[in-house]
């Protein structure tokens, strides 16, 4: 099956809508950032405790994505 190439003008949209979604993705990484400084400032949590949490969340992330590719008979 072949598919149609991008028009020129396809391609533009296309580089701004990743535009748009570059600068929201840093703006999001930015207020979390802010918020997890804040949290650890105020003696809320630690840094440590963070990640530790960060390590176990991306460990069961891991599984998930390994059993979802690779499912049990």
């Amino acid at each position: 099956m072949k598919t149609k190439p991008f028009s020129p003008w396809e391609q533009v949209e296309i580089a701004a809508k990743l535009a748009d979604l570059k600068d929201d993705h840093y703006r999001t990484v930015l207020t979390l950032s802010a918020m997890l400084e804040l949290l650890v400032d105020k003696g809320l949590i630690t840094r440590e405790e963070l990640t530790a949490k960060a390590d176990s969340l991306d460990n069961q992330l891991e599984s998930f994505i390994s059993a979802s590719l690779h499912p049990m008979p």
